[in-house]
């Protein structure tokens, strides 16, 4: 794995690690971003299974986030899929599947309609359906409800143990990518690289992203990986929200996962395995 720093817009470089098999490549290839607040290695599980099973991979920190640039704006879904446009187009990807977690996935749904013969097919995981404008009675309860805790200046060994007692089922790749979201100071505290202001505006360009009135202009195959975190009131709203996106995305698959929001840190290798498994059954070509 080697990690490349690319220019893909004015004063923005994104960081991603690049994911070689040995030997003959089999393709597809696929992209791999994270959601809000997160990084590209939390992907560091599903990547090695990939590329264990021939794939070539890419996995990105996106704007604001791990050790790409850090612009003070624009963060809304449509200049964050483009800088994915960019990307692909510049470390010559061929048409990926590009594969999208929480917030992650609605930006993979945008870059999906916004440059459709950039990709091969979409994964959207636990996300692309995302759409907090029909959760809440306006931007003020949205931010209200889902604003980050201010974690700066806390002792990396808190955040640590913190992890660690309430992940315990997932894989060392899960902890440290968790761990990854942190910047750990000369004095031993943490902060973390989305910024608290930039996660406001993120979250603020997800507030204002309305993927219902995106799924028509889909024409790439799209594998939707909803999780069943346990809450039956969450999953029962997640179900409909899953099912108005299959049914009006033209050529789209649903695949049900149970555990944790961030399953491609859980459980990366049984996701990796869905994903490949879409390629040789010939939906992702």
């Amino acid at each position: 794995m080697r990690t490349e720093l690319t220019p893909v817009a004015e004063g923005v470089e994104l960081a991603a690690d690049v994911w070689t098999p040995a030997g003959t490549s089999t393709p597809p290839a696929f992209l791999l971003v994270h959601g809000l607040a997160s990084n590209a290695r939390l992907w560091d599980g599903v990547a090695e299974s990939l590329v264990a099973r021939g794939h070539p991979v890419v996995a990105v920190d996106l704007r604001g986030h791990g050790r790409s640039s850090k612009p003070d704006a624009p963060y809304d879904v449509p200049t964050v899929g483009d800088d994915l446009a960019v990307l692909i187009e510049r470390l010559a990807i061929d048409r990926p599947v590009v594969a999208g977690q929480s917030w992650g996935g609605n930006v993979a749904l945008e870059l999906a309609a916004r440059h459709p013969t950039r990709v091969r097919g979409i994964a959207c995981v636990d996300g692309g359906w995302l759409e907090p404008s029909r959760q809440f009675a306006d931007w003020d309860a949205c931010r209200a409800a889902l604003a980050p805790p201010r974690l700066a200046g806390r002792p990396f060994t808190e955040i640590e143990g913190y992890v660690r007692s309430t992940h315990g089922d997932w894989p060392e790749t899960g902890i440290r990518g968790a761990l990854a979201n942190f910047e750990v100071r000369a004095d031993g505290t943490v902060a973390p690289w989305l910024t608290f202001d930039h996660h406001i505006t993120v979250l603020r360009g997800l507030w204002e992203h309305h993927p219902t009135e995106r799924y028509a202009d889909i024409t790439a195959p799209t594998l939707l990986v909803p999780v069943d975190g346990g809450e039956t009131a969450w999953t029962r709203r997640k179900r409909r929200e899953v099912e108005t996106a299959a049914g009006m995305i033209p050529n789209a698959r649903v695949r049900w996962f149970t555990g944790d929001h961030d399953i491609h840190a859980q459980r990366p290798t049984e996701l990796a395995d869905a994903m490949h498994d879409m390629t040789a059954d010939g939906f992702f070509g």
